[in-house]
């Protein structure tokens, strides 16, 4: 029997949803139950900037309907990007090593107090079952040479027994001479491997698009736009993941998950292609495809301009 596909979107917040999805003068606190009532599933983007609260995770449960799905990327401490003391809680700031440009130090210590303050503040999700993936979208510049998967053994163990999935975003991990490897470690340690759509092209943050399945209960997939010149020039993320995916496209990416889903017990593909409507309306159509139930239209804007005037 094949797995269930959950299809979402990276964000439910995202300012293009804001200003050309949602209806016209939505409250900000409905915004995550309309899209839950079209959607099984989301990424939570806020928590890679800032730490979860309890407080805003229980908010969350209450404003989606009982089986709702929070992925939930983790905070960029964690995901080895560069952070300042401003990017964690004012009592986490104090006696942090810094480097000479101001960026944080991660140490063990370190890691260990943001893990738990993480899985603190995710306790809603997790004791309401709604809590799917971490997700650890790690930063380009950990690449081969510079970095060993094996420094994340531990970080996967602080977050134990909670799925992780993983996302490189160097394609030095997937040579020929390494790929065995890789996934060799994702299976090892019970991460998700997270495949991507991504544009084509051999620059080291294009990956290929490598499907697999490393731990049972869940394949992930993340679509993030086909759009070669807005990923290496793009000024910010709507420029760089800015795409609109045809049918023939979405076609694409629906048999790869079908796919997944003959190994897994569920299959979750968000859509990451920001850019106004580009991404709600991507997966909708992908449920559609899929044979899924799209949830209640979303009115055109000049349609729910007109009904609210």
């Amino acid at each position: 029997m094949a797995g269930r596909i959950l299809v979402g979107t990276s964000s439910w917040a995202d300012p293009g949803f804001v200003a050309e999805w949602y209806p016209p003068g939505l409250p900000a606190s409905e915004r995550l139950g309309f899209y839950a009532e079209r959607f099984d599933v989301v990424e939570v983007n806020a928590t890679w900037y800032g730490l979860p609260a309890p407080a805003a995770t229980q908010r969350w449960v209450e404003q989606t309907p009982h089986g709702f799905t929070f992925d939930v990327k983790l905070h960029r401490l964690l995901t080895r990007h560069a952070a300042h003391p401003e990017d964690l809680p004012s009592d986490l700031r104090e006696g942090v090593d810094l480097t000479p440009r101001g960026r944080i130090v991660l140490d063990e210590r370190l890691e260990r107090t943001v893990v738990a303050r993480t899985l603190e503040g995710l306790e809603p999700l997790v004791q309401a079952g709604r809590l799917g993936a971490l997700l650890l979208q790690l930063s380009p510049s950990f690449k081969p040479g510079a970095h060993r998967l094996e420094e994340l053994d531990g970080l996967l163990e602080l977050l134990a027994p909670h799925r992780v999935a993983v996302e490189l975003r160097h394609r030095g991990w997937l040579d020929e001479e390494r790929r065995e490897a890789t996934l060799g470690w994702y299976e090892r340690h019970g991460a998700v491997w997270v495949g991507v759509d991504a544009p084509e092209g051999s620059a080291p943050t294009l990956l290929p698009a490598l499907d697999a399945v490393t731990r049972p209960e869940l394949a992930y997939l993340r679509a993030h736009g086909r759009n070669a010149k807005g990923w290496m020039t793009g000024r910010d993320v709507a420029e760089r993941f800015a795409h609109h995916y045809d049918d023939g496209e979405l076609r694409e990416l629906t048999g790869r998950a079908e796919r997944l889903a003959e190994q897994a017990d569920q299959v979750h593909l968000q859509f990451n292609n920001n850019r106004g409507r580009d991404a709600p309306e991507a997966a909708r159509r992908t449920k559609e495809l899929l044979g899924q139930d799209p949830g209640p239209p979303v009115p055109a804007r000049d349609e729910a301009a007109h009904a609210g005037a």
